[in-house]
């Protein structure tokens, strides 16, 4: 009998879950599962893949070498996606289509996870069983939508959708992130020029007040600030870098345990300038996944499920996990949402009515369309506050800093008169 391994939430121990299980048919260790209060989010059959083959595809010379496991890259793979519906609208069958892009593929990694693909498939499971033996490759929402689409028997319509999907996202992820680069660019620029003067101007002017002034001399009190903060930089400069790594290493630990990532990702949320960038982002992937999802045959619990795991962000996360427990319970979406106080009440607003008209999916994605337009527009707006922001921080600091140097210039002027 065939072995299944699958991951869900227990409703009895109001966790999530992994393990294995028997059954004659996916769909049999599915039900199975069900009537232990298991909601399935992945499921896959335990298929072995011929060695042989495998070995076939790496394509065997140090050209095509590919240390690890292999994995399609995130912007290949929409591609892939992309190209695999066309081929399938064309009319030609699974299998060929994976083979034609087996073949056409540039990219080593690429090759092989398709070839490995088309082996499973030729070997009789299907090909959401397939994709599943490649977890680094095809995350649960791709898995999921594939599933719709071999239920449905329109897989070239879902795969077309799932691009699409990937496309925006991807858009969406490339503009938040040049709207973080740049700003990180400048301070990190600014605070190498200042650490600059610090340690190789300052000193210098130092000397040229002592020897001009005399040791004795009292200075300014900024200049004096200043030159302080230059000997202890120069002195103790170790102290500084051990007290950097602290930090980097204090944020990375934090994120790796529960509580602080939750903190830290409350704080990216609710965090001035960029919090709203980060907030129409989540919301416009939080109705998109949610959306393309139910369109696709994907039931609520289901796509909820995926939503959480998928969302990026604890904040979210938890927000959806509070969702899907009162929808489990019989309610609706929109009255557990607004409960939330995560998502802004346009959002509540505009799935309410989605619900009422019977049209969910359709007003997920107008809500995903019109925070992608909020995220472009947010985007614009911050670049255009940051920069004359950034200048005049910088401006100040460099202006604070040659204030305190030339300050001293008006005692030598006077004692050279005198």
């Amino acid at each position: 009998m065939p072995q299944y391994t699958y991951s869900g939430w227990d409703g009895n121990r109001q966790k999530n879950c992994k393990g294995k299980i028997e059954a004659a048919s996916q769909d049999a260790a599915t039900m199975a599962l069900r009537s232990q209060n298991i909601v399935v989010t992945e499921i896959r059959e335990v298929v072995k893949v011929q060695k042989t083959k495998a070995k076939a595809k790496s394509g065997g010379g140090l050209g095509n070498m590919t240390i690890g496991t292999p994995v399609i890259k995130r912007k290949e793979l929409t591609v892939v996606t992309r190209q695999l519906a066309i081929l399938l609208s064309a009319g030609l069958p699974l299998i060929r289509s994976l083979r034609t892009l087996e073949k056409q593929a540039k990219n080593p990694p690429t090759m092989m996870v398709l070839g490995k693909t088309a082996d499973i498939v030729e070997g009789g499971a299907t090909f959401a069983e397939a994709l599943s033996q490649s977890p680094e490759s095809f995350d649960k929402l791709y898995l999921n939508m594939v599933r719709a689409g071999e239920a449905s028997g329109a897989m070239e319509i879902i795969l077309d959708r799932l691009a699409g999907f990937m496309e925006k996202a991807a858009r969406i992820a490339g503009k938040v992130k040049s709207a973080m680069i740049y700003p990180s660019v400048i301070m990190s620029i600014a605070i190498l020029a200042v650490v600059g003067l610090m340690i190789f101007i300052v000193p210098n002017f130092r000397k040229i007040f002592s020897d001009l002034l005399g040791p004795d001399e009292p200075l300014p009190g900024i200049t004096e600030f200043l030159i302080a903060c230059s000997d202890s930089m120069i002195e103790t400069w170790y102290y500084w870098l051990i007290g950097v790594g602290i930090i980097i290493v204090g944020f990375k630990v934090a994120a790796r345990i529960p509580a602080g990532k939750y903190a830290l990702d409350w704080c990216k949320y609710y965090m001035p300038l960029f919090g709203p960038l980060i907030m129409k982002t989540a919301v416009s992937r939080f109705s998109r996944t949610l959306g393309t999802l139910m369109s696709s045959g994907v039931p609520v619990l289901s796509a909820l499920a995926i939503v959480k795991e998928t969302s990026g962000n604890d904040v979210v996360s938890d927000a959806v996990q509070k969702v899907y427990d009162a929808v489990k319970e019989g309610e609706g979406i929109s009255g557990p949402l607004s409960r939330t106080k995560v998502f802004p009440e346009m959002v509540i607003s505009m799935v309410e009515v989605g619900e009422e008209t019977g049209k969910l999916p359709e007003m997920l994605d107008k809500i995903a369309n019109t925070y992608d337009e909020e995220v472009d527009n947010s985007v614009s707006a911050l670049t255009s506050l940051i920069e004359p922001l950034m200048i005049v921080g910088l401006a100040g600091v460099v202006g604070t800093i040659v204030i305190a140097l030339f300050l001293p210039l008006t005692k030598i002027i006077e004692k050279m008169s005198g």
